[in-house]
């Protein structure tokens, strides 16, 4: 395994256990051990180490530091606030040291395991090897669903890691593979002689076999996993009866950047909490976002974009929507990684998050919809939904993405709102966010004040109410609302009429229409809450 970094660590610590105030001057240099240090411990050697420096914290800390820096460490880890050590980041400074300040009700046991399993790994965990076979079988599968063929992902020795559902299409070669989990002697001889394997070695595309009866063989398309120049496996289509589709090359690429990311992170044999979700620390700000690109090599200062992926909340209630939720995040990761082989995907807040980074300029908005827009075709015909794709404005880098959270995220909701539209920018819906977001902040005022005529009525007049809120629907006209509500015009005037006089309102002043609109947007919030908990 690589030496561990300073930010190798950050990068597996939950959210809000620890931040890095102080970079050290050799942040790229090897973390060779970890050592702990007593507060009143006279002399250590903390050269080339991780200190965790305990029995001691804030202000208090400083004359352990000053001992410390006899042999400064690599990075010093002290638990404190904000602001309590001031003087002794300014030595550790000068001494090229790094500060790790960890929250005071932070596990010490939880810090000295995570950095335990980066500097010192086990020499082998079965918990990544369960974790490597689930995740090549669900490539395996989603691959053979976007393709309509057999697929098998095998290691650089031929042997048979994973594959999709087995059928009745399969030829001799793949059945003689799965039941002996390798390819045959004699088929890999074969398939040497045709001349695949040096083709695969030479490219990083697609490459294709034809098919020969004679030997039992169907046709196959193959792409090699690489790490670098280095073959990791392959993964191998077979057709089964109507041939491939024009897109397979395109999928096959996605796949296998896919799998070739699991079995890099399994021959690393990464802790098994490495495996978590990698999104919402990187949206969660700009330390956390330099830590993760830093650890996994990502570049952190272009242009990059958020996506959320959700679905609709009739297929949220189904009994499959768990397999689905599943089923949709393995989809969109091999079309993000089709379309940036360094793409983040993961879950946020019960969606699927897309991170795509290192853009190549800011002006990438019609790439990133063509992306949404495959994967809402593809979960269309192959897994049976319609999910919503809103794509997120482009941030200047990865570190400011927490920026455009919010807004992406009141974009979703925007564009499940709508009922119409499968795919969406900012663009399409810049006036719906911004009201939105004027209606949260009205309902969650602290205040809690409201206009008291008129949220009385809201309350106990079913009837006016509805109509207030058909009228606004309709853009205060009379006519679309009575059709709306199947009323007769005089009826509509008559309702509307009557709810002025009852609040004291003017709807056709700005001003009142704009606060009849925040208090009828939240009592529809709420009727819609109290709805659904029936």
């Amino acid at each position: 395994m690589a030496a561990a970094t300073v930010d190798d660590i950050l990068s597996d610590l939950p959210l809000g256990f620890a931040s890095l105030i102080l970079r050290p001057s050799r942040a790229d240099s090897p973390i060779e051990r970890f050592v702990i240090v007593d507060a009143d411990d006279e002399t250590s050697d903390g050269r080339a180490a991780f200190v965790l420096l305990i029995g001691v914290r804030g202000r208090s800390a400083l004359p352990a530091v000053r001992r410390l820096l006899k042999n400064p460490p690599l990075v010093l880890a002290v638990k404190g606030g904000p602001g309590e050590l001031g003087e002794a980041e300014e030595l550790l400074r000068g001494a090229g040291t790094g500060l790790l300040l960890v929250d005071p009700s932070a596990d010490w046991d939880r810090l000295l395991s995570i950095a335990k399993d980066r500097i010192e790994p086990r020499s082998y965990q079965s918990e990544v090897l369960t974790l490597l076979e689930e995740d090549l079988f669900a490539v395996a599968q989603t691959t053979a669903r976007l393709t309509s063929s057999h697929v098998v992902i095998e290691d650089a020795a031929n042997k048979v890691l994973a594959y999709s559902t087995v059928t009745n299409d399969i030829d001799e070669l793949r059945k003689a593979s799965i039941l002996a989990r390798r390819g045959p002697r004699k088929y890999e001889l074969l398939l040497k002689d045709l001349g695949a394997y040096r083709e695969l070695h030479r490219t990083r595309r697609a490459v294709r076999v034809p098919a020969r009866p004679q030997d039992g063989l169907r046709e196959r398309v193959a792409i090699a996993l690489f790490a670098g120049d280095r073959i990791m496996g392959y993964i191998w289509l077979q057709e089964t009866g109507d041939g491939f589709r024009s897109d397979v090359d395109y999928v096959l690429t996605g796949s296998a950047a896919r799998a070739s990311a699991e079995l890099i992170r399994y021959r690393n044999q990464q802790s098994v909490h490495m495996r978590e979700d990698r999104i919402a620390r990187i949206l969660s700000g700009p330390a956390e976002a330099a830590a993760s690109a830093h650890s996994e090599k990502i570049p952190a200062d272009r242009p990059s974009a958020l996506m959320l992926i959700g679905m609709t909340s009739a297929a949220a209630q189904e009994d499959d929507a768990a397999l689905k939720h599943g089923e949709l995040a393995n989809l969109a990761s091999i079309h993000a990684a089709a379309y940036k082989p360094s793409a983040i995907v993961g879950q946020f807040k019960g969606d699927t998050a897309v991170i795509i980074p290192a853009l190549q300029s800011a002006n990438a908005e019609a790439g990133l919809r063509s992306l949404a827009e495959a994967i809402v075709r593809d979960a269309e015909k192959h897994l049976g939904t319609t999910p919503f794709v809103a794509v997120g404005p482009v941030a200047p880098d990865l570190l400011s993405i927490h920026s455009v959270t919010a807004q992406t995220e009141a974009l979703l909701g925007c564009v499940r709102r709508s009922g119409h539209a499968s795919v969406a920018t900012v663009d399409d819906f810049e006036v719906d966010i911004l009201f939105h977001d004027a209606v949260e902040n009205f309902s969650a005022s602290a205040s809690a004040f409201r206009h008291r005529n008129l949220w009385a009525l809201l309350r106990n007049d079913g009837e006016l109410a509805e109509t207030l809120r058909a009228y606004f629907d309709a853009s205060l006209d009379v006519a679309e609302c009575a059709q709306r509500m199947k009323l007769h015009k005089n009826t509509v005037y008559y309702r509307i009429s009557k709810a002025s006089r009852v609040t004291g309102l003017n709807f056709n002043d700005p001003r009142h229409s704009l606060v009849a609109l925040l208090h009828i947007q939240e009592w529809a919030g709420k009727n819609k809450e109290q709805l659904g908990k029936k």
